[in-house]
């Protein structure tokens, strides 16, 4: 009787644990479950370069929501990407995406600016105003070689009056 009260908990204990890790790594992994509290919207960039599937998605400083898919518009040539937005988040047709980038040379994301002034865009929407990101590397190559020219406003203010 003893040996199987002892395998009995011991079993317990194994589905507690497997329970646990279950668990773990969906909170972590940012894992969608089906039916889970979210809806689907598109942004057509020229570029996306840096940003990954499971980077948050932006708006207003907050995380609204994550990339879900990255895929390529043949004809447009464009990049489409997929967005997982919470629910009650409410974004605009007039919505404005960008890539930005978290600091000097972090992560990628997608902000949103929300608009206002149009109509909801409902699941399966397409933000048709966005801004691609802006390669830092490339802005530091043309500065180090000397690319960057300076604008006449700056001119104007550099240069000594007697």
């Amino acid at each position: 009787m003893k040996k199987y009260l002892m395998e009995t908990i011991v079993g317990i204990f194994v589905v507690f644990g497997l329970l646990c890790i279950a668990y773990m790594s969906v909170k972590l992994g940012h894992v969608s479950l089906p039916g889970d509290n979210s809806y689907s919207i598109f942004a057509r960039f020229t570029s996306v370069s840096g940003l990954r599937i499971g980077n948050p998605v932006n708006m207003l400083g907050l995380e609204i929501g994550r990339v879900e898919q990255l895929s390529m518009d043949q004809a447009d040539q464009r990049a489409v990407v997929e967005m997982r937005i919470k629910k009650g988040v409410k974004i605009y047709d007039d919505a404005i995406a960008s890539v930005k980038t978290e600091g000097l040379i972090g992560d990628k994301y997608v902000s949103i600016d929300p608009g206002g002034a149009g109509t909801l865009l409902e699941t399966g929407a397409t933000i048709t105003e966005t801004q691609p990101a802006v390669d830092i590397a490339e802005l530091i190559g043309k500065y180090a070689f000397g690319e960057v020219k300076k604008t006449d406003d700056a001119k104007k203010n550099s240069e000594v009056k007697p």
